[in-house]
């Protein structure tokens, strides 16, 4: 049974008069400016180290005509399943090697995710609510964020939230295809990132149905069919392990020989990481993410965890039974937990979860009534984007990147309008209002960070301004690279061959016919012909940002030169 929807703004009597509420062109427009600013860091040089790599790796799927295997270097690379590099493969193949083609498909599966969150919003609610759903989450800062900085998080996001809705839809229709659909989109998942992922699709459906006092419905052969499917749809991806790894089990693979590709993807790259125990490790803290959460979920997520304290209070007084659906509240609650429960961690982990705490966040945001409890939404909601436009403006004045004078006065003078909204009567203050306002800051924070910050930030990331610059002035030529740690946006940005050195063969002079050499300036003296440098670039590990590197007056003592030396 769909949950009981929110009772219309024409019954609340505070908020049924004139001007308090929005047109619904105006939150239409808002929608319309999330989904355009998804697209506004397609041009923004790829990040490295991770997002180089995929790239890199999907550019060799293409080149070598072979998306059995994942190579990297001349070397196997068993990390991530296959999925993702293949959807930017296709992207290759019809567009181009450039950096749009490779974030395409990542923006367009988020976009499919904003459309889903929509659906089920509005199949769990209302549309109303499906709509704010679908606008807090492609207003979320790290969603934005993944958008520009492409690894798998974009994939996800829309897969999962597309198995949860197909799953909820086959509750209530007997139509197959939503079974289908479903197995289709975790199996995607599952070749995206791992069988994790199963446990917020499967927790948001099993604590939906036991929590909502509908238990006997996981007994039904929907299940054992959408299992079956699952696996059936994620056995190319099986198939891909085993011609690469296990079947050449004298394959030197994290310093080991006889490692199976198909044991990696079932437990060392899950459990392995999980428990620490596998051949990629972290160190987790439980409390990483709730931390984590507020600038990662910004602006929406001091909302998200008041909505997370009423259905506690909820459930305290009046059972389980008091909260409208538990479909989201497991998907999200469960998949939190997991993460942080793991010993390997990273900020981007709970992306895929976002579409949950979207639809809690409105849900919540358009069914308080309160009158004292809007003014402090609203409160709250103004100081945060006070805060958040603070921020961007202070990362202006400090950074100093193009136009910072510009972007710095523009932050400015929203923060200004922001105060001055505030002056006015907070009667005038409804859940649409404050979405809209928050939507917008964000909006335009972010607009600051993608043209102004990123492209400045962009030029100390070595390895991509010297493939530019060999493209223009030596074009075709073969590059000879040491570089430690390794910079993939070299070999995916530079139109030729890379040779990569180590040590030894630098030291050698044996880089094959390759007549310049990429490489850091203190190793130059260990070359034997120390040659003519052609140019000098900074080098900085761009998505570790620091305090000291931010600062002008500092940052040439945090970037590392690389120099392009010509050899006779």
């Amino acid at each position: 049974m769909k949950p009981t929807s929110a009772p219309p703004l024409s019954r609340i009597p505070w908020l049924s008069s004139g001007p308090a509420i929005p047109s619904r062109t105006a939150t239409h427009l808002l929608l319309f400016a999330a989904v355009a600013m998804t697209f506004t860091g397609m041009f923004d040089t790829i990040l490295g180290p991770d997002g180089a790599l995929y790239a890199q790796l999907s550019k060799e799927m293409v080149l070598r005509g072979d998306y059995v295997r994942l190579i990297f270097q001349g070397k196997d690379w068993l990390d991530k399943p296959h999925f993702p590099f293949w959807m930017a493969a296709l992207s290759f193949r019809i567009f181009g090697f450039t950096t749009w083609a490779y974030k395409l498909p990542a923006i367009l599966f988020l976009l499919m995710g904003a459309r889903y969150t929509y659906l089920l919003g509005s199949r769990l609610y209302d549309r109303r609510i499906g709509l704010w759903s679908a606008i807090i989450l492609l207003t979320s800062e790290h969603i934005i964020l993944s958008n520009n900085d492409v690894r798998a998080e974009p994939y996800l996001t829309g897969l999962v939230v597309a198995a949860v809705y197909h799953l909820y839809r086959s509750l209530e229709a007997r139509f197959r295809g939503h079974v289908v659909a479903a197995s289709a989109f975790t199996a995607a998942a599952i070749m995206t990132k791992g069988l994790f992922v199963l446990v917020p699709i499967g927790g948001a459906i099993a604590g939906g149905l036991v929590l909502g006092g509908r238990a006997r419905e996981l007994f039904r052969g929907r299940w054992v069919l959408f299992l079956l499917l699952t696996c059936l749809f994620i056995t190319p991806e099986l198939y891909c392990l085993w011609a690469q790894f296990d079947s050449h089990p004298e394959k030197l693979v994290f310093g080991q020989t006889h490692v199976s590709g198909i044991r990696f993807f079932f437990w060392d790259s899950q459990f392995g990481r999980f428990l620490n125990t596998g051949p990629i490790r972290g160190k987790g803290s439980p409390l990483f993410f709730f931390h984590t959460l507020l600038w990662a979920f910004a602006p929406w997520s001091l909302l998200c965890y008041a909505a997370v304290v009423r259905v506690l209070q909820r459930v305290r007084r009046a059972g389980s039974r008091a909260v409208p659906e538990w479909f989201t509240w497991s998907g999200a609650a469960l998949g939190f937990i997991m993460f942080s429960l793991s010993r390997f961690q990273l900020p981007h982990y709970t992306n895929i979860l976002f579409p949950f705490f979207a639809i809690l966040t409105a849900h919540y945001l358009f069914t308080t009534y309160s009158r004292p409890t809007i003014r402090r939404m609203a409160r709250v909601q103004r100081i945060t984007g006070l805060l958040l436009l603070l921020l961007a403006a202070s990362l202006a004045i400090l950074f100093r990147g193009s136009g910072w004078v510009w972007w710095a006065l523009l932050l400015g003078i929203l923060g200004a309008g922001l105060i001055g909204h505030g002056t006015q009567r907070t009667q005038a203050a409804s859940p649409e209002t404050i979405g809209r306002q928050s939507g917008w800051v964000v909006l335009a924070v972010n607009l600051y960070l993608i043209l102004g910050f990123y492209p400045t930030l962009l030029t100390y990331q070595a390895g991509s301004e010297a493939a530019k610059w060999l493209n223009r002035h030596e074009p075709g030529r073969e590059v000879a690279a040491f570089t430690d740690p390794i910079q993939p946006d070299l070999a995916f940005y530079l139109h030729a061959p890379v040779r990569d050195l180590d040590t030894l063969s630098l030291r050698r002079g044996a880089w094959g016919g390759a007549s310049i050499v990429y490489l850091p300036e203190h190793m130059r003296s260990q070359l034997r012909d120390t040659g003519t440098v052609l140019a000098t670039f900074g080098n900085y590990p761009v998505s570790r940002l620091s305090l000291p590197f931010l600062q002008p007056a500092r940052r040439n003592q945090q970037v590392e030169p690389y120099v392009l030396v010509k050899t006779n």
